[in-house]
């Protein structure tokens, strides 16, 4: 009976087969895993190590292989199946958030401004443990603006004046005083005289110091409802939740990135926002190319469909492979290729062979869209392949038998 490895017998092979780098870092810390623990022979082992790198050697592409087109396929057949409406968060009132096609579509747009971003925001060790904690950060978060705190905001012609009056149970639970409110419309109309009724405390009257028309005190008081009073930019809603393991955190309704990690109690190095364009201009590209595989995939799995990670990561790597990220259209990958043809076969065919021939451009005609349109053999597979053979077969075969 062939005798068993010692853990210390197995370590001492493991660390030999990793030195040798045969397989990538991942492969191997997976195999390491799933060994732990385990009771096996020498020969055992040796055919695990072999069947693993014959896996992974199989498993790679084959030189010439058709990678884009491939990927494009597995994305956009699947795609085809999936909903065109917006979800709602279950058991979160009022709180939408796209997905489905729409949602991969604003993806691979790279749209500036995504039409539902959202915040997952994880608290620090003492925040995501308390309630009341976890409460004070997403009132810090949330935007409140004067009409989220007001019972009313009227004007008066006669007088020419605003008046706001505060609800005490919004200004309770959002933590604002009403000096605080004083102070920020203050701040904000300096045009304006701003104190509190003398007979009703909870009443803020605003008088501007200028005459103005009658048509501009009621653009007066709209103005004065939109003036924020605590919170962050475009963050209009934020939710208390908790997770399996008993732990707060929250949800928010729009998204301000940079500024969510400035706020106490915040744990900054595991809040995430589906807004793509604000995690590259915060944190880099790297970052923004792992969100972009992130989303992807989680809007493909949330529809139950299958697509291979390594599909998204090449159009991803695509899209950011400059530095900054980009949309695949014609104002972003498929417009700034280098061949005149590929562009014009994408879209306004036309204007691209115009602008090309104003300008001189040259076409090498080195790529697969434009070598079609020519008639040419195309670079893949076997066509990747120069081969050349001698004008005078027979001479060359007798000099090789000599």
């Amino acid at each position: 009976m062939a005798q068993l490895l010692t853990k210390d017998q197995i370590n001492q092979r493991l660390d030999i087969f990793h030195k040798k780098k045969e397989v990538p870092d991942t492969v191997y810390n997976e195999l390491e895993r799933e060994l732990k623990g385990k009771k096996l022979t020498k020969s055992q082992l040796e055919q695990i190590i072999k069947e693993i790198i014959n896996s992974y050697e199989f498993a790679q592409i084959d030189p010439g292989s058709a990678v884009g087109t491939v990927a494009a396929q597995s994305i956009g057949e699947p795609g085809t199946q999936m909903t065109l409406q917006t979800f709602h968060y279950s058991g979160v009132a009022e709180m939408s958030v796209l997905r489905g096609l729409p949602r991969l579509i604003e993806i691979l747009d790279a749209r500036k401004n995504p039409s539902t971003p959202t915040m997952k925001i994880y608290l620090d060790e003492f925040a995501e443990k308390n309630e009341e904690l976890a409460k004070q950060v997403a009132r810090r978060i949330e935007l409140t603006t004067v009409n989220k705190i007001a019972h009313s905001i009227t004007h008066s012609f006669s007088e020419g004046t605003v008046r706001i009056k505060l609800d005490e149970v919004l200004l309770k639970d959002k933590g604002i005083e009403i000096q605080t409110v004083i102070k920020k419309i203050q701040f904000r109309r300096k045009e304006c005289k701003v104190e509190s009724d003398s007979e009703d405390k909870k009443t803020i009257i605003i008088t501007p110091l200028k005459e103005i028309k009658f048509s501009d005190l009621p653009k007066l008081a709209e103005k004065i409802r939109e003036i924020p009073i605590k919170g962050i930019k475009n963050v209009s809603r934020v939710v208390v939740m908790r997770d399996r393991e008993e732990n707060y955190f929250l949800q928010s309704e729009g998204s301000n990135y940079s500024e969510l990690l400035r706020i106490p109690g915040v744990d900054p190095t595991r809040c995430y926002t589906s807004d793509i364009n604000q995690i590259a201009e915060t944190l880099g590209v790297e970052a923004a190319r792992n969100a972009l595989v992130r989303e992807s995939l989680f809007v493909m799995k949330e529809q139950g469909l299958d697509v291979d990670k390594r599909h998204v990561m090449l159009v991803s790597d695509l899209m950011t492979h400059t530095g900054e990220i980009q949309q695949i259209g014609r104002h972003g990958v498929s417009g700034k290729k280098s061949s005149v043809f590929a562009r014009a076969a994408f879209e306004v065919t036309v204007k691209h062979l115009l602008d090309a021939a104003v300008h001189g451009e040259y076409d090498p005609l080195e790529g697969i869209t434009e070598n079609v349109i020519v008639g040419q053999t195309i670079a893949l597979g076997t066509g990747i392949v120069d081969l050349t053979m001698s004008s005078n077969y027979r001479e060359f075969s007798d000099d090789k038998k000599k």
